[in-house]
């Protein structure tokens, strides 16, 4: 780990008042959960919600932490208990961010990353005003194209749609916050950059807590 970086886990954990609460978004395959694991990895004081979906774990994933996995059924009773904060359906499952895993991520006493897709994140900035919003943009496309194929979890007729998708995405980053690329073989600096959102929205005077 390098200097800045220790400095800038410093300023997170030091900082005072209650946890920050961030929407993390970006087009598939763009590195999100690169970005959030890494971060984890150097004990960035995060703490990471999981989202409710209704497709089958992919290979490596854990129920409860990267996501929570439920029927269709099961789905449609949390929406219709209102104890989704957001939900949308994308590429033909069902995502939603469960209010109780936000609680929980607050509880921690950590700064709170709320993971969605854009769709999602459209409907989290509508949820939740307040909280900054970070789209994650590629610095090449044909990375991101790289990143979608290595998963091995679409054919190719599904990584199309993705890539066309991408690009229907990515015209919404006007609509953020913060914009950050994603830069290939630098994940670090990937991470610097989103650390110094977080410390940048933590240090605003008229920061305003957000309840769920």
């Amino acid at each position: 780990m390098n200097q800045n970086m220790d400095r800038e886990i410093q300023t997170l954990v030091n900082a005072s008042g209650p946890p920050l609460i961030v929407i993390l978004s970006g087009p598939s395959g763009v590195g999100k959960d690169a970005v959030i694991e890494r971060m984890l990895e150097l004990d960035y004081p995060i703490s990471i919600p999981a989202t409710m979906i209704t497709r089958p774990p992919r290979e490596g994933e854990i129920d409860g932490v990267h996501h929570v996995f439920v029927s269709v059924k099961e789905f449609g009773l949390q929406v219709a208990a209102g104890e989704l904060l957001e939900h949308a359906l994308v590429y033909g499952n069902w995502y939603g961010v469960p209010r109780s895993q936000v609680r929980s991520a607050i509880a921690t006493g950590k700064h709170v990353m709320i993971r969605v897709d854009v769709q999602g994140a459209a409907s989290l900035r509508n949820t939740l005003p307040d909280a900054p919003s970070v789209f994650l943009v590629p610095d090449d496309i044909a990375n991101l194209e790289a990143h979608l194929r290595s998963r091995g979890s679409e054919n190719e007729d599904e990584v199309q749609r993705r890539l066309f998708q991408v690009k229907q995405e990515l015209s919404e980053a006007e609509h953020f916050d913060y914009v950050v690329e994603n830069i290939e073989g630098d994940l670090d600096a990937t991470v610097r950059a989103v650390a110094s959102v977080i410390s940048a929205e933590i240090e605003r005077p008229d920061r305003v807590v957000i309840e769920v």
